[in-house]
């Protein structure tokens, strides 16, 4: 029987050690231990990467592709810490018919996966709106879903205090149009990431998602008459 692909103990405790030696000699004489652990990671995301492509296209090229870069951009930051302190990585939609895209993020303590618009640019938002305030029944129907609810719960992001302007703030909708992000997240605990199961519930969760990519897809390249705007 073929060994299910998992994320090993030490992939996570590597990340403790980290946290607490975040400097770059410490990193350095653990490299080797660095790349093993990495290797884990990319393996694993290869495999999720192989079995989520059988029903979505994506441009990700491969599971090392996928996993980002454990070196933070300190140029700008006031925290001037070397290393990111959890595995990250993506896997990219393909084409501009397809919108949206996964995140992975595994922290012992602190593993989620994620999808959705994080900073949607103004003509993509004001689009998104005017089909909620058109008829958010649709995207409701999406929300309400046993998949949906059971793997996410709710929609979340950042909202607005009151009404965008330009739409009623006694609208049916108005608790949609608030929204500035539109993010699905569901969170997994340190037992479920290590366990044998977990890239079944990974790609479980990142096919859930498809329903609400697919609603939003539709939306983004097309005007409001449902015009192609590709």
């Amino acid at each position: 029987m073929k060994q299910p692909i998992t994320i090993p103990k030490s992939s996570l405790d590597f990340l403790q050690r980290l946290k607490a030696n975040n400097n770059k000699p410490w990193f350095e004489a653990n490299k080797t231990n660095y790349l093993t652990e990495l290797n884990h990671i990319e393996t694993f995301a290869g495999a999720l990467l192989q079995e989520l492509s059988k029903t979505d296209v994506l441009e990700t090229a491969s599971g090392k592709k996928s996993v980002y870069r454990i070196y933070r951009d300190i140029r700008f930051s006031k925290d001037k810490t070397p290393f990111k302190t959890f595995w990250g990585g993506s896997f990219t939609r393909a084409t501009t018919q397809r919108r949206g895209g996964y995140y992975f993020h595994l922290e012992q303590g602190n593993s989620f996966f994620a999808g959705g618009f994080w900073g949607p640019g103004a003509a993509d938002l004001k689009r998104i709106r005017s089909e909620f305030a058109h008829d958010a029944a649709p995207f409701q129907k999406i929300l309400h879903s046993e998949s949906f609810v059971k793997t996410f719960g709710t929609l979340q992001g950042e909202q607005l205090k009151t009404a965008p302007k330009g739409f009623d703030i006694n609208h049916e909708a108005i608790d949609l149009l608030r929204y500035k992000q539109f993010l699905i997240i569901k969170r997994f605990t340190d037992t479920e990431v290590l366990s044998p199961l977990f890239l079944e519930q990974a790609l479980e969760t990142c096919q859930n998602m498809r329903p609400f990519f697919d609603y939003m897809s539709e939306i983004l390249t097309t005007d409001v008459n449902g015009a192609s705007v590709l």
